[in-house]
């Protein structure tokens, strides 16, 4: 009937009244500070799912070594022109050390699913940059059981301080009562390994290495190019 009446006022009547239902109609309903919130907030989720940051509630991303290295590369890369040689090997270096932290969640979500966790696993696993150490219930205890993984087990690849990102885990699975299981598991599939192993693990980053690719990228990577070309001379 709605529709009818409004059919009817635009031929018969003189009044404005379908024209002020059209603008009511056009009004947003949610306003450009809200929608931009909201964009900002799927950027932020994008970005922890994307660089799995080991401190996530530091903005900064310069608590810490490996997330320093990391967000300092994403930003060399931000300011070096695309495709270029440099760009590239900068592309090769964020990647290496993207696969190496979702090795570790990978390793932490097949335990969580052997556990049981099948459909949980993720939500699990997600820490999103508002994580607060004043909110965990067991901290103190999540702390030592994370230092039990780290010195006990291989579930981590480096022997740097485990990633922050799991202690909120962790407090979690003691809050499900699951986290000495959880521990016992991780014990059982990812043994301790010996230095030699360790020095073998092709996933193993070089955090010197990479922040001295990253300042020769910085002071020199364009003329890398023009010295290849050089070197290879013209094709045929």
């Amino acid at each position: 009937m709605g529709a009818a009446f409004k059919r009817f006022c635009v031929r018969f009547c003189c009044c404005c009244c379908c024209e002020d239902n059209d603008e009511e109609e056009k009004t947003p309903l949610l306003s450009h500070d809200t929608l931009e919130y909201f964009d900002r907030e799927a950027k932020r989720r994008r970005d922890q799912e994307t660089n799995l940051w080991s401190e996530p509630g530091d903005p900064s991303h310069s608590e810490r070594d490996d997330d320093r290295t990391l967000y300092n590369l994403l930003q060399t890369r931000a300011q070096t022109q695309r495709g270029s040689h440099g760009y590239r090997r900068l592309s090769i270096d964020i990647e290496a050390m993207r696969d190496m932290r979702r090795e570790v969640r990978d390793k932490w979500k097949m335990i969580l699913e052997n556990l049981g966790f099948m459909a949980e696993a993720e939500s699990l696993l997600t820490v999103s940059a508002t994580a607060s150490y004043d909110r965990m219930r067991n901290a103190a205890t999540a702390r030592t059981l994370l230092h039990t993984l780290h010195t006990e087990t291989s579930i981590f690849y480096s022997k740097e301080p485990p990633p922050e990102r799991y202690l909120f885990i962790l407090d979690r699975l003691i809050y499900l009562d699951a986290a000495e299981d959880f521990v016992a598991k991780a014990r059982r599939f990812y043994p301790p390994k010996d230095d030699d192993d360790e020095e073998e693990n092709p996933l193993a980053i070089n955090l010197p290495l990479l922040l001295s690719r990253m300042n020769q990228n910085i002071s020199g990577g364009e003329d890398e190019d023009d010295d290849e070309e050089d070197a290879t001379g013209p094709e045929d």
